[in-house]
């Protein structure tokens, strides 16, 4: 990663800590390399299972005309995260999926650390790229009845016009969906 752009990404991924200086300074210097980052402010992290997240990372970054948004292994945990916009009334549902959103913390190496237990796949580029959740959805139901079929299970079967709620989910089957936020005036 040239200079620049590694300065650029550690900047814009500084910004989701409470401390951007202390946080930059324990990626240069600090004992563990590794500092707290906050979701749900200028992205969500969704993260699903390490096999699974392995795949879609493969599958996203062979796609033409397509910038994958970063990407993160933590391996002892056995799981990806993907960074993609923050979308508060979002749900996402399938085994072992999580959103991390606002109130929620990460644990983040530099930018340009891509060995280790904890590593970015797909370092951030300090533009601001992120995942689009159309894209990632669509790989990761792809991605989910491939390894589905390799275990030996059979595909989810095609759903009619239904609305995600409507949907039985199936083991290797991923749903997002938005959940309507009423608000209730006195």
């Amino acid at each position: 990663m040239a200079l620049t752009q590694w300065t650029n990404s550690m900047e814009w991924l500084a910004a989701a800590s409470e401390d951007p200086g202390a946080c930059k300074q324990e990626w240069q210097n600090g004992s563990t390399g590794v500092a707290l980052l906050e979701a749900g402010r200028f992205w969500d992290v969704l993260v699903v299972p390490e096999q699974l997240g392995l795949r879609v990372a493969d599958l996203l970054e062979e796609l033409p005309l397509l910038e994958p948004g970063p990407c993160l292994l933590d391996a002892r945990r056995r799981h990806v995260g993907f960074l993609l916009p923050p979308e508060p009334q979002t749900v996402w549902i399938g085994t072992g999926v999580r959103l991390l959103g606002a109130g929620t913390w990460i644990a983040a190496p530099a930018p340009h650390c891509r060995w280790g237990a904890l590593r970015w796949l797909v370092p951030p580029d300090g533009t601001g790229t992120l995942n689009m959740p159309e894209v990632l959805e669509v790989a990761l139901q792809r991605c989910a009845s491939e390894l589905s079929r390799l275990q030996g299970h059979c595909a989810p079967a095609a759903h009619g016009h239904t609305t995600p709620a409507e949907r039985p989910v199936e083991d290797g089957q991923l749903v997002r969906q938005c959940v309507a936020v009423e608000h209730v005036r006195p």
